[in-house]
């Protein structure tokens, strides 16, 4: 299942060697905690990336600021060489975020919901109308599309946000544990989407805690943990020939090998 044409973004020309996402110097503390940390990323247009790390890591403060939902305390944030802080109303033109734990209107309905977005992004009414059809139609919602989002399930909410990160056809997607509470098969139709939408010229950023999902779905991938990037590159250059979660584990710390003890056992 390829992205439907509606919805692809297009490719302009002449500027493939500006990255996605450009990072440098970020930095964001809450009280005394310090999330994010002197962090450096760099995101190649076109790529499927994955973005890994421990609870606590900085993964969704870090996605928060790239995406200008979160001011920083320091460091300069470029979407497609768009400073995301110096002009955040171009910058958000650009990119379609699906955030955790973000409240939805969900006192609308699916339909509504992506009209909404679709409207909000300065599309004409026709243009959110097609596409929200076809939106409907590829995450097989036509039968809650006028249900309240409010009574969907977890699977289904999900499905409907990524339908609204999808309307005004982002060049970059950004999504912060877009399978969580996903049924498998919505997962693997959600991952076909994503990979049409990646051919069609997208950039896609996903943070997941699923090590063999990232290693088969992604790319390239960066690791990071306490606010900062440990490792990034292509999957191969950070597995190195071994396992991804070997290499995650090794890095981050923390694995205690025992078998727990002796009560906890059964015999």
């Amino acid at each position: 299942m390829r992205l439907l044409d509606s919805v692809a973004p297009s490719r302009p020309s002449g500027d493939t060697g500006t990255p996605a996402l450009g990072i440098r110097g970020l930095a964001k503390r809450f009280g005394e905690k310090v999330a994010v940390q002197g962090l450096d990323l760099e995101v190649p247009a076109g790529s499927f990336f994955g973005l890994v790390g421990p609870n606590g890591a900085g993964k969704t403060t870090t996605l928060s600021m790239a995406t200008g939902l979160l001011r920083p305390d320091a460091g300069e944030i470029r979407i497609l060489g768009t400073d995301v802080w110096a002009d955040p109303t171009a910058a958000k033109r650009l990119v379609g975020v699906l955030s955790d734990g973000i409240a939805l209107f969900d006192r609308l309905s699916g339909e509504q919901l992506i009209t909404y977005h679709g409207l909000l992004n300065g599309m004409d009414r026709e243009t959110v109308k097609t596409r929200t059809r076809d939106l409907l139609d590829l995450l097989d919602m036509n039968e809650a599309a006028g249900k309240l989002v409010v009574d969907y399930s977890a699977g289904m909410t999900k499905k409907i946000a990524l339908a609204t990160a999808l309307v005004h056809a982002p060049r970059l997607l950004v999504l912060d544990e877009p399978f969580e509470s996903v049924d498998p098969v919505s997962a693997a139709n959600i991952r076909d989407i994503l990979h049409g939408y990646v051919e069609s010229g997208g950039t896609v950023i996903v943070s997941s805690h699923a090590m063999d999902m990232v290693q088969r779905m992604c790319d390239h991938v960066a690791i990071i943990a306490s606010g900062r990037v440990l490792t990034s590159g292509t999957v191969d250059e950070v597995r190195g020939g071994r396992d991804l979660e070997d290499v995650f584990v090794d890095l981050v710390g923390g694995r205690h090998h025992t078998r727990g003890p002796e009560w906890l056992r059964t015999s």
